[in-house]
């Protein structure tokens, strides 16, 4: 009975295992090295985000570096989510067209921006109605500059971009609001 199990636990995180290997290859889309990266100097890697940045503070974009863009890039694309929204996916911010010097400053917006889920043209800070959520940095170097009008959706943008993604970084950031 415990082989049985054994095998099994085995099998299941196999599974897990491809269904994540899949999922970050058909999520990346990118055909990169993988070593370009996204750094905030405001927090790290699967921490929490300051108040500053967000609906309870001043809800401003904080910093982001930017290593190993790959010199064949034109432009990049960022793109902020939240995939614990209760509506499923909630886009927080969408810029396009940002100029490859490898950062995007604090309380900027050096690209054109599209709609975010709250209906605005600009950076929309966490501010989740429950809980700790987690948020999403992604930015993308892409090929070209993509040929799009101020205001598009996140669902245009990556229709643009496909094809054209060179590498693809990822930051996550996390936010709980104290009430």
């Amino acid at each position: 009975m415990a082989d049985k199990t054994a095998m099994a636990n085995k099998a299941v995180m196999i599974a897990l295992l491809a269904i994540a290997v899949l999922g970050f290859t058909y999520e990346g889309m990118a055909e990169g090295s993988g070593k370009m990266k996204i750094a905030s100097p405001d927090f790290e890697n699967n921490n929490f985000i300051p108040r500053k940045f967000t609906c309870d503070g001043e809800d401003i974009n904080p910093g982001l570096t930017i290593e190993g863009i790959p010199k064949e890039a034109k432009s990049l694309v960022l793109i902020v989510d939240d995939p614990d929204a209760p509506s499923g996916i909630w886009v927080h911010w969408v810029i396009y067209n940002i100029p490859i010097n490898g950062q995007i400053d604090e309380n900027s917006a050096p690209g054109k921006q599209g709609m975010t889920d709250s209906g605005k043209k600009a950076y929309n800070g966490p501010c989740p109605p429950s809980g700790t959520h987690r948020y999403f940095f992604k930015i993308y170097a892409l090929d070209t500059a993509l040929n799009l009008k101020e205001g598009v959706k996140k669902p245009e943008v990556e229709k643009a971009m496909q094809g054209h993604v060179l590498e693809k970084a990822e930051l996550m950031g996390l936010y709980k609001r104290v009430k």
